[in-house]
């Protein structure tokens, strides 16, 4: 009876994400075109452009030999990720977002993070989409899917970060899918 009920309530989570996700596609695509717009200044702001810069042209030597087994090893409260969380561009990322984003984080060149709201599941994303994309000049959009660090069923966007018109990293933003569903909440 217990596996019959875990089943039941299974399906109708299922169900309810599926409905949710047809919904997202009717009601959201001007909120996520505004959220792109908005995500494409942040990029272009002259803070995050001199961080970038600076970041690329010379790493923190602690965040030199970061691994992705070594990023996932340290606690949210490690002071590797707690001064990328609080670092100028962090808090700059921080003032001009809002409580429809569950996570924003900006890479370097390198596809490392140069700052973040709260810990990320991945310290590189060279190689994914969200990250080349960008890297080429190309907005890019995900899929609504849970976020495994923010265990928030979230869109994520992506832009380049533009020095002279060359990307030099990528600002990417999770939006959360129940506030770009909602029929009450606004685009701008």
């Amino acid at each position: 009876m217990l596996k019959v009920l875990r089943c039941m309530a299974l399906l109708a989570v299922s169900l309810a994400v599926t409905v949710h996700a047809e919904e997202l596609s009717a009601i959201a695509k001007a909120k996520v075109s505004v959220e792109v717009e908005k995500a494409k200044s942040l990029a272009a702001d002259p803070v995050i452009v001199k961080a970038v810069k600076e970041f690329n042209a010379n790493k923190p030597a602690p965040l030199r030999g970061m691994t992705q087994t070594k990023w996932e090893a340290l606690a949210a409260t490690d002071s590797i990720v707690t001064g990328l969380a609080s670092n100028a561009v962090a808090k700059f990322i921080k003032s001009h977002v809002d409580e429809m984003v569950s996570e924003a984080f900006i890479s370097g060149a390198d596809g490392t993070k140069v700052a973040l709201l709260a810990k990320t599941t991945n310290w590189n994303h060279t190689g994914a989409a969200k990250f080349e994309d960008p890297m080429q000049g190309k907005t890019w959009q995900g899929s609504a899917e849970k976020d495994l660090s923010t265990d928030v069923l979230q869109l994520q966007i992506a832009v380049p970060v533009l020095d002279e018109g060359k990307s030099i990293g990528v600002l990417v933003i999770g939006l959360k899918v129940r506030d770009l569903a909602s029929r009450h909440a606004t685009a701008d």
